[in-house]
This record gives structure tokens, sequence and C-alpha cells, in this order.
């Protein structure tokens, strides 16, 4: 029998789905070892129904996981009959090329099972703060990444595989914590089955496909509607991401073809793979493709499969944006992260008020330390960091965002508390955000010092970044400028923010992230508003000048209108 459902009922079911997947969400959070899940939150949950269809992510997804995860849970169970699910069971994957792209971002998958029949899958994948391998961007194939973990059972009906469970703590260097992780996934996903199946009893339903079939058809039904509204048409852009010292620059190509209420995204041309570890795999792109879609079309409907099924994608395989195994895929945020951009720039002439400026955060900031203590244990920490926003036709950028990705900063308190590492400043950048009429988010500094005690030295510490923007800023639209570049000084002189880096006792690292892009004119912004931005410190009494055509007294910080007038009508001419 299908169970049907009137609007008022489907709406409380859908609103629990979502506080289910959260439960799952907020006992990650209580239960996991590492701080880069605990405090910046690098990590997704999900179910599916029996057929691997997303049907609920957590609210605060991460879209690169989220999106990859939409995909690769379904290929996953594709590979794998039904009859060979049992309840108890939990499989355990970190293949990059079946998920979210890198060996780092473990996935802990359980079917669930309701009256002796298989009823849907909840899964999370964690970004691990270890995977042991070789840290760094500059890796040459994925053997170097780290540990590869096959789609294989970590329980099989109930009982513990001891022997993946060793295989894993003897090939990372901090196992407990690793180990630790891994068990809260497990737990993630205990949470989830259970919620599940209390809410299938007290409603009287035997299966969440029915229910599924119902969310994902009106969640389609939507996009389509927004996707109509668009003029059809092709459209182009592309996007120069730098690569590392003495290489060529990557270039990323998107042509966006709108037809009635469907859309195909082609990223024919882009560049071929590279030999180090930006490369992106099929299902990371797709998970940033379909990021830009959504934010785009109708940011508020309900995140499932149905979001994606009006667009198609082409990547070349072999290209930067659908690499081959056994490509470097460690660092594949400082590629992945731009589609979204791009593909944004390709739709602003054609949908300027739902699309924001180049982002400071775009790709994030991963700082990954590691070393050891004095007394010789090790440790490991991993730092997400965002810079500032692009502005967009609605107002201002944030400040300090991770995006397209969804993150936090972390504490300076639990940095500390996790590492032997001091921080000594992390403040704001005046005049990094881009000038525009709508003004990109302001930067962000973040000073640290390696201690450097003469009776007990620190050993060195290894530091490996991914990031960008250090040669080419985030750009504007519209008449915006363009924000501030990145910057990395080790000891006051510039840094590799490329590789590994081994810092001594006594080293001090300056890490600037990049400021967000402009949108509009800089000389149509409200002169009221650049003196509020002097006020507070994010734009320079000269720059104001200089960039904006506004004139502030040194002394009130107010608006000298007369001034200010005569300035920008010459600025602008006749």
């Amino acid at each position: 029998m299908k169970y049907t459902f009137d609007p008022i009922t489907l709406e409380i079911l859908w609103r629990r789905l979502i506080s289910i997947v959260d439960e799952a969400d907020t006992a990650v959070s209580r239960t996991a070892f590492s701080s880069l899940l605990r405090d910046a939150h690098d990590y997704t949950c999900m179910f599916t129904d029996s057929k691997g269809r997303e049907l609920a992510q957590g609210t605060f997804a991460t879209p690169g996981q989220s999106g990859a995860m939409a995909l690769g849970i379904k290929n996953l169970i594709k590979k794998l009959p039904r009859e060979n699910y049992h309840p108890g069971d939990v499989f355990i994957t970190n293949d990059p090329w079946a998920l979210a792209g890198h060996l780092n971002d473990i996935c802990v998958m359980s079917p669930i099972f309701y009256k002796g029949n298989l009823t849907g899958f909840t899964a999370c994948v964690f970004h691990h703060s270890d995977i042991g391998g070789r840290v760094s961007s500059d890796n040459h194939d994925v053997y170097e990444d780290g540990l590869f973990i096959p789609f294989v059972k970590l329980y099989d009906a109930g009982t513990l595989n001891h022997a993946v469970m060793e295989m894993i703590r003897w090939n990372v260097r901090t196992p407990d914590e690793v180990t630790g992780d891994i068990r809260s996934q497990i737990a993630a996903n205990h949470v989830c089955s259970e919620k599940i199946i209390q809410m299938l009893q007290e409603n009287d339903m035997d299966t969440l496909d029915d229910l599924a079939d119902e969310i994902i058809t009106r969640t389609e039904k939507s996009m389509r509607e927004a996707i109509q509204k668009v003029p059809d048409g092709v459209y182009r852009a592309e996007g120069i991401v730098e690569q590392m010292e003495g290489k060529e620059d990557i270039i990323i190509k998107v042509a966006v073809e709108v037809q009635g209420d469907g859309i195909t995204v082609d990223l024919d041309g882009s560049s071929p793979q590279v030999d180090w570890g930006g490369n992106v795999v099929f299902n990371f792109t797709y998970a940033y493709v379909h990021m830009a879609m959504k934010s785009i079309f109708d940011p508020y409907i309900p995140n499932n499969d149905g979001c994606a099924k009006p667009i198609a994608m082409k990547a070349p395989e072999g290209s930067v944006v659908n690499c081959r195994f056994p490509a470097a895929v460690a660092a594949r945020m400082q590629i992945g992260h731009f589609i979204t951009e791009i593909i944004y720039r390709a739709l602003a002439e054609a949908l300027p008020d739902r699309v924001i400026a180049g982002s400071g955060g775009t790709p994030a900031t991963m700082n990954v330390f590691y070393g050891k203590r004095k007394d010789g244990r090790p440790w490991h920490s991993v730092i997400i960091r965002g810079g500032g926003m692009g502005s967009s036709g609605r107002g201002d950028g944030a400040y300090t965002y991770i995006f397209p990705a969804n993150g936090a900063n972390t504490p300076v308190e639990i940095f500390e508390s996790d590492t032997p590492l001091i921080v000594e400043r992390r403040e704001l950048l005046p005049d990094s955000g881009g000038p525009g009429r709508f003004k990109g988010g302001l930067g962000r500094r973040v000073v640290f010092r390696v201690p450097d005690d003469q009776y007990a030295p620190l050993p060195p510490v290894n530091l490996g970044i991914q990031s960008g923007r250090y040669r080419y800023p985030p750009e504007g639209l519209f008449g915006g400028k363009p924000g501030a570049k990145a910057q990395f000084l080790v000891n006051g002189e510039p840094g590799n923010p490329y590789g590994l880096t081994q810092l001594n006792p006594g080293d001090v690292v300056i890490m600037d992230a990049a400021g967000g892009g402009g949108y509009g004119d800089p000389l149509e912004r409200d002169p009221e508003l650049v003196a509020a931005d002097v006020a507070n410190g994010y734009v320079s009494i000269e720059k104001a000048r200089e960039d904006y055509g506004v004139i502030i007294d040194p002394q009130d910080l107010k608006v000298d209108a007369v001034e200010t007038e005569k300035l920008r009508k010459s600025l602008t001419g006749p």
C-alpha cells in the first residue's frame, strides 16, 4: 500500500526528519575527539531512503561533503546487492572517487532495518585530522596522501571487525583521536537509525520510500519552477586558479545552459589534472556545482535528491575537475572551492541580484600542524579559517567567513589547548575588503609563535598549508574592486604557502586571509556608510578618499559633504 500525505502531515514529518538528523549532528559535537569536528564542524550527517536517494541532511552540513555523499551513497549501494545488508552492519570507506574527494573524509554508513526490511541508510562523513601519509599539498599521487580504506564492513551484524580498526590505528599519528572519532560516527548513525524507526512506529508507516517520493518530487518541482524564470541561453565564464610557484596557472571553464526547467553545466576546456594535491574528483565537483545552483535558484527549499534532478553536469575525465586515479587529491578544496564562484560569474548578467563577488574564504585556509611535545608524545591539529566574503547587490560581505564551504573558525583557546603553539594576535585587517557600492568582507590576520623554552625546547613543528589567493585576489563584480590578497610570513619573510613548512622554536608566523570582492561602483556607496566604516576601523581615512571619493574629517570622523561631492564629480568626469 502506498502512503499519501496531506500538506500539514507532510510538513510535520519533514520537520521531524530534520530534527532527527540534527540530533545525530549534536551527538557528534558531544562525542567527537578532534577539535576540527567539535568546534569547526567539518562533518556532515545525512540519511537516505532504501534506494539511496538523499532524504535529509544536517542543518549545518558542509556542501562539499553533503553533495558528494548524495551521489556517493547512491553509487556505493549499487555496488552491493540488497541481500548483503543486515541489521547491525556498519560500513566504512574513504575512497576519494567514491565519496568526498580526499582520504581525510572518512564515511561511516549503516543500513536501517524496520520490521525486518531494509528501509534506508544513514551515513556521516568526518574530516579526520589525520589519515597518515605525507601531510602536504605538493604530494604527487594519492599513495602519498595517506591510508586508503576501501568499502568494507567495520561491523558485521553487530560484531566489530578488529582487523580493520587495527589497520587504521597503525597508519595514523594520533590513533586514539582517529578511532575515537570513528566511534563518534557510529554513534551518530545509531541515533539517526533509532529516531527514524521511532518515527515510523508512531506514524504507522512501514517504509521511508513513500515519504521520500513525496518530498523529493515536491523539491524537484520547486527547483524547476525557479529555473524556468531564467531566460534560455548559454552563460559562460572562466577563472584562473593559482598553482605552486613555477607552474602554469589552472583554468576552469564553465558553460551553464538553461533550457526550459533544466540546466546543464559543462566544464569542458578546464585544465588537465595536475601533479599535486589540488585535483578534484567528479563527486566533489558535482557537490559545488549543485551548491551554486541551489543557492542561486532556490536556497530555501529542502536539501534532498530533488534539488539535483533538474541539473546535469559534464566534466571531462582526466581534467582537474574530474581527475583519474591515482592523482593526489589531499588539497582538492584549493581548486574545487572555486567552482561555485565561477558559476556565479557565469550567471551574473542573467541573475545579478542572486550572486556574490569573489570571497577570501574561497578556498578555505586549512592549516595542518603536527609534531611532538617535549615529552615525545605526538600531537596533531587541523584548523580551518575563512576570509572576507564577497559582497552582493543586497549588502556588504560578511567578515572571516568560510565560503562556499561551511565551517567555523576554531577558537584560540581550543587551538592553544590542543597544541603547544601560542596565538599572539587574531584581528580583522583594515582596508582588506574590496571597495564597491557594497564592500567586500574584511580579511583577517592570525599570528602564532612556536615556544622557545631554553630548558626544554620544543621539537620542530610541521605545518602543511592548503589555501590560495596569494597571487590573485578575490574579484569584484559590476565595477566592484578586488579584495586584498592573502599572505604567509615566517619571521617576517614570505614562506611557501603551497607545501610543507618546518617551524623551529621561536619562529613567528603571520597568516593573512584575503578580503572579499566589492559589488558595484565604489563611488556609489553611501558616504555615511563609508564614515561608519572609518569610525569602526574597517576603512582608513586615506582609503575612504582614494577608493570611495569620500572626505572624512579626521577630528570628528564625519563626512565633509561639500568636498566629497567635488571629489566624486572630478573622479566620475562630466
